[in-house]
């Protein structure tokens, strides 16, 4: 049966006038699905018992099951989802005084390698539909009872493309699920409240600005083609002049709306007073800010944290040339929800130990 959670607004209709419905019943549905959360049809109140049958015949509103979730001592929680039986993925809830954002999966796996990143040591097995993209975010406002509620009074606030993958190497299916997060009609969450992080694919990076206009976020982690061939071996496609220059140009970028550069703080690796004033003069003409990550070690990584002393004095050479550079307090580091430590449970049939919840 057809799935109408990743559908496009004409695909819904499309799926009902082929029914014999009339369009009308597509924004119906589409309000019931994104502004509701309606779970199944028999919810939908507005709809005949007849018409309810109908749908339940030829329709499913199928959200990825939900496997484990565990609660972080800092608040912050993690879902492991199975998008297709033994194919899993993970998405993180991370609440702040005043915000909370989701960090989405793109991929199931990841083909990028990067070295210092959990997720990178998983085989890449398929990208995901729009559905399951947009499924990640219906779980955690199903969680945290969210529908029906004005954008005030919302808890998940921001959304952040920052999960397992690369998500312009899926771009058809994650523009689609953004398209429909931003719609008004839909979940109807502002563009600059979005975020999409990438490794520097370079011919796509234009395009999110301009179909797009979200916020851009680049995983950089070090000012040199050598250790970042080493650390994001994309690189070796496309170099760290190129990925700058495409930055430069990118739509909308300003001062108060700044490209947001991801570094994270590798000891004796990226993290010298060296590395910090030539990434000064790199991103001294692009409209930027630089979010400092401490590493979040995970089982078997060959890289350890740079201490407290050295990132404070990291941030402050980059704040003294005007650059930006808050330093990123690490969520969810124990129960592995941390930037970096993303990775599917269940590949190669072993199971990962999660503490289910209620």
């Amino acid at each position: 049966m057809l799935n109408l959670i990743g559908l496009s607004k004409y695909e819904v209709e499309e799926a009902l006038v082929n029914l014999g419905e009339k369009p009308y019943r597509a924004k119906q549905m589409w309000h019931w699905i994104y502004c509701k959360g309606a779970q199944n049809f028999e919810e939908m109140s507005s709809f005949s018992e007849k018409l309810k049958i109908l749908l339940a015949n030829h329709f499913t509103l199928q959200r990825p099951r939900v496997s484990h979730e565990q609660l972080s001592n800092d608040g912050s929680f993690k879902w492991l989802l199975e998008v297709d039986g033994p194919n899993n993925i993970e998405s993180v809830f991370i609440p702040e005084v005043d915000r909370a954002a989701l960090c989405v999966s793109s991929q199931v796996g990841c083909t990028l390698n990067c070295s210092f990143c959990h997720t990178g040591t998983q085989k890449m097995v398929r990208n995901l539909t729009a559905g399951e993209i947009l499924g990640q975010i219906m779980v955690a406002k199903d969680k945290y009872q969210d529908w029906k509620k004005p954008a005030s009074e919302r808890k998940l606030t921001n959304i952040v493309m920052m999960g397992m993958g690369e998500p312009l190497f899926n771009y058809p299916e994650v523009s689609k699920a953004l398209r429909i997060i931003m719609d008004p009609e839909g979940i109807s969450l502002s563009k600059r409240r979005i975020t999409l992080s990438t490794s520097g694919v370079i011919p796509m990076i234009e395009k999110v600005g301009t179909e797009l206009g979200v916020g851009l976020a680049i995983s950089l982690h070090a000012v040199t083609d050598e250790i970042r061939n080493e650390l994001v071996p994309i690189n070796k496609k496309y170099p760290i002049e190129q990925l700058l220059n495409a930055c430069r140009t990118y739509p909308g970028a300003n001062n108060a709306r700044r490209i947001t550069f991801e570094y994270v703080m590798l000891k004796g690796i990226n993290d010298s007073e060296a590395d910090a004033r030539e990434l000064s003069r790199l991103l001294r003409d692009i409209h930027a800010k630089v979010n400092l990550i401490p590493f979040n070690t995970w089982p078997g990584s060959p890289y350890s944290c740079s201490s407290t002393s050295v990132i404070k004095k990291f941030a402050s050479i980059l704040n003294n040339n005007k650059i930006s550079a808050p330093i990123r307090v690490p969520r969810g580091r124990d129960i592995m929800a941390a930037c970096g430590q993303l990775r599917s449970a269940k590949e190669n049939n072993e199971p990962k130990k999660l503490n289910s919840l209620s």
